[in-house]
């Protein structure tokens, strides 16, 4: 047996997109709308292990198709090893639609007829990459046809002669086994000898098995709970977890006793139940965080419970599992209210630790102006129809001078820069997009009142920016109404999942000392503001960013972090203070505008410069001050070092 393993659990089996509805409440009938997650038992677990630390792997199916390259693409920001998720030529990823009717009944369609990951065959099965783990897990869906249950019997019998342990997951679905109508999908039981017989088969072959009180029932062929539970332990020596719902769990590491009270346990969680779907895997992922790690039953019971309790409290099954600095915080500190997904703490961790990638680095091409640009081409005579043409060459201008690097961006507009924005969504840049009425004080959003109704409609990749002009002495109604406004943004971009920078500049003319920019950010921390970034003019001094930064790690150790705006300064200028803006581990890079493109601007415009000298100027300037930024930072961490 391996010393070391590239990997603690490879999970098999069912892969899906959840379409889930929006509305909680009514009727499946009813829903208006909906959101998109990955699903199935499987890969939720593979999700919610890696969330909790562990190193993770999936072995599935999905289609050659847009479903497909999003479960692929998912797994992989999540941390998930996808090197054995095959593309299935031929087959369909596998839908289903949910919805949440009260607290007990989620009405459910599985799209599942002939579906990719249920074309997993023996040749998909690799020996050493079974024996690359700790454990597989196993799900009792997979076991229904002939072909797959052909495959996962391979996979414990490579993880048996290569020590791997083998977990199974009753994962019961009576309408997967086609004991129901499909419009039955959430039906949790119904007996059925055939598929008793069959999983008593597998039963045998595992170290640990994890079911309800009702798959338990199934597995062992009887309503008796402590009867079922017996006749499973009369096949195998397993370790048996029943999960009991609200009442947590009872773990059987030997022989089951007369009552289900006097098997291990771990402490439970009382929480608000929002929604009863995915809190298994949750479950599971928990358990297998701390059993994989050695850790005591009762401790195993703790990890499982817990994700349970944040899986039932929030909305879909893969999104709600916790990740383990989550975990850790809520049993270090509780939580002061049992609806856990209205606990802002909790919430925050959540989000910070979820987020779509790392960017420990943006260096960003700024053109997402509205109103300087229309007063440029007003003032050489031009076309405002021009802008939009203009911000596409400033768009190739910064692909040049990013020249593929990490950290390259862009701050687009949705009005003169739409078309621009449409070319670089998707292709892996940081995206930065105004929401703010150009030059509004107090704060106003462009294109309605409400930024929910607004940003709905935009791709999750797109970072929502709002300037806001703003200083902490500005008097009482007028900070009020501001406040309010960033408070609602805020909101909305956390229900539409959408990261926030909140971009900050002092109105004209007012004082500004070291102490300004920090009570600013200081501010929007005691109003629960906390947005993903700070947009901010470059810090004067060293004094003016150790307050900055003193703020930010007291009140948000989890910010993205700080970047440096541009305020049309010269050239020579900007690079002074990026000079010492490069010295700031909080900072994180600039997102400079008119120093880059204003000069390009006015020449084109005004016909001065053709499409390919405006092209080579924009370029050549953002060029030389990724330069001046990189070397900045590697003198920084030279002296550091």
């Amino acid at each position: 047996m391996p010393h070391e393993r590239s990997l603690d659990v490879i999970s098999i089996g069912r892969s899906s997109v959840d379409i889930y509805g929006e509305q909680a409440g009514g009727r499946l009938e009813d829903v208006q709308s909906f959101a998109k997650y990955v699903g199935g038992c499987p890969t939720n677990i593979a999700v919610g292990t890696a969330r909790l630390g562990l190193r993770s792997a999936l072995l599935t199916r999905v289609g050659d198709e847009h479903m497909g390259r999003f479960i692929r693409e998912q797994l992989i920001r999540e941390g998930v090893e996808t090197s054995h998720v095959v593309t299935d030529p031929e087959r369909l990823t596998a839908l289903v639609i949910l919805g949440i009717r009260d607290r007990e009944t989620f009405p459910l369609i599985f799209y599942r007829e002939n579906c990719a990951d249920m074309a997993i065959c023996e040749d998909d099965v690799d020996e050493s990459f079974i024996a690359s783990a700790r454990a597989i897990v196993v799900s009792g869906t997979h076991f229904s046809t002939p072909g797959t249950d052909a495959a996962m019997r391979k996979a414990m019998r490579l993880a048996r002669a290569n020590g791997v342990k083998v977990v199974l997951d009753i994962d019961y679905r009576p309408v997967l086994w086609k004991l129901t109508g499909h419009g039955l999908g959430e039906e949790r039981f119904v007996a059925d000898g055939g598929v008793t017989a069959l999983i008593q088969t597998i039963l045998p072959g595992c170290d640990l098995i994890v079911g309800t009180e009702e798959e338990f029932h199934i597995a062992g062929g009887s309503t008796d709970t402590v009867a079922a539970l017996r006749a499973v332990r009369r096949l195998s020596r397993a370790t048996l977890v029943c999960k009991r719902g609200p009442m947590g769990c009872v773990v059987f590491p030997g022989d089951v006793p007369d009552s289900l009270e006097l098997g291990v346990r771990g402490p439970g969680f009382p929480v608000e139940v929002y929604n009863v779907l995915g809190a298994g895997d949750a479950f599971m992922s928990g358990f297998l965080r701390g059993w994989l790690r050695d850790a005591p039953l009762e401790d195993c019971c703790k990890y499982a419970n817990a994700c349970g309790a944040f899986a039932v409290s929030r909305h879909g099954c893969a999104p709600a599992i916790p990740t383990w600095t989550e975990l850790t915080h809520f049993l270090t500190h509780g939580s002061p209210t049992p609806r856990l997904r209205e606990d802002s703490r909790l919430s925050h961790i959540h989000w910070a630790t979820t987020r779509r990638r790392d960017w420990p680095e943006v260096l960003a091409f700024a053109i997402d102006h509205r109103a300087q640009l229309e007063a440029m081409a007003e003032r050489h005579g031009a076309d405002p129809a021009r802008i939009a043409a203009f911000k596409r060459l400033a768009l190739d201008a910064a692909r040049q001078g990013a020249d593929g690097r990490d950290g390259f961006g862009m701050l687009l507009d949705g009005i003169h820069g739409q078309d621009a924005l449409a070319a670089l969504t998707g292709t892996n840049a940081w995206i930065g997009r105004p929401i703010e009425l150009p030059g509004s004080r107090p704060l106003r959003f462009e294109g309605g009142p409400d930024a929910a109704v607004l940003i709905r409609e935009w791709p999750a990749e797109h970072v929502v920016k709002c300037l806001v002009f703003l200083h902490p002495d500005d008097e009482p109604v007028l900070r009020g109404e501001q406040e309010r406004q960033i408070e609602a943004l805020f909101a909305a971009c956390r229900g539409t999942g959408h990261e926030l920078l909140l971009e900050i500049i002092p109105p004209k003319g007012s004082p500004v000392d070291d102490d300004t920019i920090a009570r600013a950010l200081d501010r929007f921390y005691e109003l629960s503001v906390s947005p993903d970034w700070w947009k901010l003019p470059s810090p004067a001094s060293q004094a003016a960013w150790n307050r900055i930064s003193d703020v930010i790690a007291a009140r948000d150790p989890l910010c993205r972090g700080v970047l440096i705006l541009g305020l049309d300064a010269p050239e020579e200028e900007l690079q002074a203070g990026l000079a010492l803006a490069a010295r700031q581990p909080i900072c994180k890079g600039f997102a400079v505008g008119r120093t880059l493109f204003g000069a390009a601007a006015e020449g084109w415009l005004s016909g001065a410069l053709t499409d390919a000298q405006a092209v080579e100027t924009m370029a050549t300037t953002y060029r030389r001050l990724i330069a001046f930024w990189d070397a900045q930072r590697a003198e920084a961490k030279r002296v550091a070092a």
